[in-house]
């Protein structure tokens, strides 16, 4: 628990102050949004033109912002963004005829608004880049040109450029049969691309065995680049984000992924923790340690332990590297902003004037300060040792959250039916995306209930999360708790399970069907209206919350708009209260555990200080303290 604690303690300061100062990468993020604002990115020769570097910029701030709700990260990607989607959804200074995977990239960026506001121009804009990929020259096995100017050849690179992209697309539009695909492109590379005896990828292979680098058996070109290696183990873990848990070949991509990071870690430099331009050949003269590819490392290490992809023992590889990053790339500029040095600008093959992918000619590329994709990968890296210290203590644990007793759906911009409002896909307002992420954090996967809970379902999981149980002004066909669901959920939280139930006022949830499984709990309901807010009226929603309660070890702030309050009863205990009105109660049932509170609170909206909450407010720092609980009962 004292590594929760830390965490919390971080929490807290994020939401109380904005940033985290002790975070190198919020840092960085403060940096960014002052020195290249809009994504104007001075270190260019073309600030402000399309281009995949400034995707990889906005990627890091994306990572950033979902790691400590900062929402100036968030506005930073929207203008950015904003500088070329027009109103129709059309795209200024995207070049369509050269066929090229490094401009699918600031597609993820583009997603990542549209999935936020749901505004229809970024959903056209994305729907555009994703055709554009139909449209791909593709090599004789199905592979990926990497562009139109490289006939017959898949680059390292082009993993990243385009498939998080696909992924995210599909999972959002509902194009589950794109994943065979998105799969093929990845698996092409790890089976044509690995060297037998290093276990590491070149960084092209030339199909046709045409080209001069290409070695004329294998189709290979002649040397392991660093940050070739980092797109491609970048593009995996970013990909099994979306893929679906059922898809078939989701098992051989974790294998992929875990036979790179394998042969990663072995060239690993045991005395800096960093790794090296040209990886297989540490030492030899010319070589030197190469920052972007030493941050994508890092960033892959320690996402793929959180997310429950690799053993627990590489976090130790990240936390190294991470720390060679720090002594030996980090500088503070005049004006105390942040520098990051050592980033190779560029790696090709072929091309005028020819590149020939040797030894020679990638120690030839210029290193560069605060290059772009070094300072995304660099983001992308801190937001995740920012969670480095949990993510061990929910491995093995699965959150699930109800999508039966609140099933509202919406259209989307494609006109499909989604299933939104408290779920963990939803990245609106409206959503439980954060909340989501922080449990995450802890090393917990997620799940979602979409039936009637039986005890055979339930098992699937640890942590149960029921939010807002609909009433029909919400949904016209809602499913109201029943005695059979509230015996099963019962029985599961006998046996051991964690229930979080969130409910609303009565206004916005149902109150009385719903009591008939937190009675069982001793906890009751009251279809009363409280901490009722007007307007900008915010201390109204004010809740105090004090530290040692058993359930949030910190102080936090919180804001509760429009609730119901709760009358405690056989054993069950408040945690949280005022002005005499139970808001948080905690009951134990058989081996389980029970939190109930008066509000879903913790939806986006309140989180992730994008929007006019001011920043008093922890919703998010609670949010953490509540998930650490929830896992630690859930070990019990």
């Amino acid at each position: 628990m004292r590594l929760i604690a830390a965490l919390v303690v971080v929490g807290c300061v994020m939401a109380q102050v904005g940033v985290a100062q002790e975070s190198p990468s919020r840092q960085m993020a403060q940096t960014v949004i002052k020195e290249w604002p809009a994504g104007m990115i001075s270190t260019l020769g073309h600030p402000g033109k399309w281009g995949y570097e400034e995707g990889v910029l906005l990627d890091g701030m994306a990572a950033e912002w979902h790691t400590t709700a900062d929402g100036a990260d968030f506005h930073y990607i929207k203008a950015a963004v904003d500088k070329y989607v027009n109103d129709d959804g059309t795209l200024t200074g995207y070049k369509p005829g050269a066929h090229t995977l490094d401009e699918i990239e600031m597609g993820r960026a583009i997603l990542l608004v549209y999935r936020v506001t749901h505004q229809p121009k970024y959903y056209k804009a994305a729907k555009f880049l994703n055709d554009q990929l139909a449209e791909q020259p593709r090599t004789a096995s199905g592979g990926y040109w990497h562009k139109q100017i490289y006939p017959n050849q898949m680059w390292l690179d082009g993993a990243y450029m385009a498939e998080p992209f696909r992924a995210a697309y599909a999972a959002t539009f509902q194009q589950p049969d794109d994943f065979t695909d998105i799969a093929k492109q990845l698996l092409l590379m790890d089976k044509h691309m690995r060297d037998p005896k290093t276990g590491l990828l070149r960084h092209g292979w030339d199909e046709s065995r045409k080209m001069p680098w290409a070695d004329p058996k294998t189709g290979l070109s002649p040397e392991v680049w660093g940050r070739a290696m980092g797109w491609y183990e970048m593009a995996l873990v970013d990909v099994l984000d979306w893929m679906p848990e059922n898809q078939p070949e989701r098992a051989e991509v974790i294998r992929a992924l875990q036979r790179t990071v394998a042969a990663v870690v072995k060239a690993q430099d045991k005395d800096s923790g960093l790794w090296w331009q040209v990886m297989d050949q540490p030492g030899r003269k010319g070589n030197y340690f190469e920052a972007s590819a030493s941050c994508m490392f890092v960033y892959a290490l320690a996402k793929g332990v959180r997310m429950g992809y690799l053993p627990q023992a590489y976090e130790e590889n990240a936390r190294r590297g991470w720390e060679g990053i720090q002594k030996k790339f980090i500088a503070t500029g005049p004006d105390g902003s942040m520098v990051l040095n050592g980033t190779v600008s560029v790696g090709g093959l072929g091309g005028k004037p020819y590149r020939s992918g040797t030894y020679d000619y990638y120690l030839s590329e210029k290193v560069v300060a605060n290059d772009a994709k070094g300072v995304g990968a660099f983001l992308k890296a801190g937001s995740e040792m920012e969670q480095a210290s949990t993510e061990a203590l929910g491995q093995g644990k699965t959150v699930m959250v109800d999508a039966w007793f609140n099933s509202q759906t919406r259209k989307n911009a494609a006109g499909q039916t989604e299933l939104y409002h408290y779920k963990w896909n939803d990245d609106t307002n409206d959503g439980f995306a954060f909340l989501g992420r922080v449990f995450q954090r802890y090393g917990a996967r997620l799940a979602t209930e979409k039936a009637a809970p039986t005890l055979v379902d339930l098992k699937r999981a640890q942590i149960y999360v029921i939010a807002s149980p609909d009433i029909p002004v919400k949904n016209p066909h809602p499913h109201y708790m029943d005695k059979a669901s509230a015996r099963a959920i019962a029985a599961w939280v006998r046996g051991g399970g964690v229930l979080l139930m969130l409910e609303n006022d009565p206004a916005n949830a149902d109150i009385e069907h719903f009591n008939t499984l937190s009675d069982i709990f001793g906890i009751h309901y009251n279809a009363v209206l409280a901490n009722h807010v007007v307007g900008a009226d915010y201390p109204a929603g004010s809740v105090a919350i004090p530290e040692g309660t058993g359930v949030f070890a910190h102080s936090h702030l919180g804001y509760m708009k429009d609730t119901c309050t709760i009358t405690t009863s056989r054993g069950a205990k408040a945690v949280v209260t005022k002005d005499s009105n139970v808001m948080i109660a905690e009951a134990k049932y058989g081996k389980g555990t029970v939190l109930a509170v008066v509000d879903p609170w913790v939806y986006n909206e309140y989180v992730d200080h994008r929007n006019h909450l001011p920043v008093q407010y922890d919703n998010f720092a609670s949010a953490i303290d509540m998930a650490g609980w929830a896992v630690k009962q859930a070990e019990k």
